[in-house]
């Protein structure tokens, strides 16, 4: 994957895909803005080059134009952080938005709108990425949170712009990931969380198969104990879950690996804040009751394999950590990971929401900006973005 170092851009207009698909409140203010903050070291120095950027992001998933989808939120909360003059174009792209990006001077900043304003984005139309080719001289990509989809500003434009490599963050976020996976220190710890078993099949087969233990947590475990012959009672638990739990229990006992499921639990009487709260000294769960937490038991356990970890990777949380009755056990796991004087990498989504929420995000070695990004590389799927950057 060609990087920074290996292209000259001095003094070019560069057409920058940047990651700027962040929360909003009521008031259309940005909430949490780790993702452009994350994209400041490239952008740095590429004005320092003396370069004029065109920056192109989506939010949401827009029907067509939708004010509420604007970025100008974001572009705000840009110009807030670096004191930069960002201009918001008046569209994706067209004459008007041509005209106002060949008259950047260097260091100029323009951020052109929504690029999923426009239908042919996520089509990757040849169209579309030959307009955003128009605006450019040389294209950087930065977004790692979209890697893993084929859209017209990552993968379709690479062909209309040339020099082209990855910025800053997409270069750590795959070296970091991939290196996790290939040389990491030992022992390697992955807690895997979440919901669904079928949606990280991929991820605990890969780990299964590198890491020194996996700790299962959140509604993940609900389809290993059913297969197991536990009762589940009210817990999140697919019926498709349960071949996919099956399979990868066959497979660590094929394998010897150290799969931890936990043996104590959380329950409430349904999901809400106020719920009645119950803990469980065990695994089987009652009739009109779910699991919504690991119990302490748990947390104890995992914490200790995670305080002698050399490196961890973590994605997912270990129950309803967003109902402060029941975030216990991911509160310990967080704690712990930020504690652990390992390598930590923290795959995005509700695990980084869940450090943010702990005020632990900035104790730890790496937190992707990618979800189903991170996710599919770990799988060792090929990432469109970052494969149209190889060749």
């Amino acid at each position: 994957m060609r990087t920074l170092d290996d292209i000259d851009v001095e003094g070019r207009r560069v057409f920058v895909r940047v990651d700027f698909n962040v929360p909003l409140d009521a008031d259309r203010q940005v909430t949490d803005d780790a993702r452009i903050r994350a994209a400041l070291p490239t952008l740095n120095r590429l004005r320092d080059a003396g370069c004029s950027l065109v920056l192109a992001a989506h939010l949401g998933r827009p029907k067509g134009v939708d004010p509420a989808f604007s970025l100008r939120p974001a572009a705000d909360r840009l110009a807030e952080l670096t004191g930069w003059d960002v201009i918001l174009a008046p569209g994706v792209v067209g004459e008007q938005v041509e005209a106002f990006a060949h008259n950047l001077e260097p260091g100029d900043v323009l951020m052109l709108e929504n690029v999923r304003f426009e239908p042919g984005e996520t089509k990757n139309d040849p169209d579309l990425a030959a307009a955003y080719g128009r605006l450019a001289e040389a294209f950087v990509d930065d977004a790692f949170g979209v890697a893993h989809r084929a859209h017209a500003s990552n993968v379709g434009i690479v062909k209309h712009l040339s020099p082209s490599a990855a910025g800053l963050l997409l270069e750590r976020e795959v070296a970091t990931i991939t290196g996790i996976l290939s040389d990491p220190p030992r022992p390697l710890v992955a807690i895997v969380g979440g919901a669904k078993v079928g949606d990280k099949i991929g991820v605990l087969d890969t780990f299964l198969s590198v890491a020194d233990a996996v700790l299962i947590g959140g509604a993940m475990c609900f389809p290993f104990f059913r297969a197991q012959g536990h009762e589940v009672g009210a817990s999140l638990c697919s019926d498709d879950d349960l071949e996919p739990a099956r399979r990868v229990l066959a497979d660590a006992r094929q394998r010897g690996s150290r799969l931890l499921l936990p043996v104590d639990l959380v329950l409430g009487d349904r999901f809400a804040a106020e719920a009645e709260r119950r803990p469980l000294d065990g695994i089987d769960v009652p009739e009109g009751w779910m699991g919504l937490d690991v119990g302490p038991r748990t947390a104890e356990a995992y914490a200790l394999e995670i305080e002698a970890a050399g490196s961890v990777f973590w994605n997912g949380p270990m129950g309803a950590f967003e109902l402060e009755s029941f975030a216990a056990g991911t509160r310990a796991v967080a704690e712990a990971v930020a504690a652990c004087p390992g390598t930590t990498v923290v795959g995005g989504g509700d695990s980084a929401a869940a450090l943010k929420a702990f005020g632990l995000e900035d104790r730890v070695t790496h937190l992707s900006t990618g979800g189903g990004a991170t996710l599919e590389l770990v799988e060792g799927r090929i990432l469109p973005g970052v494969e149209a950057l190889s060749t």
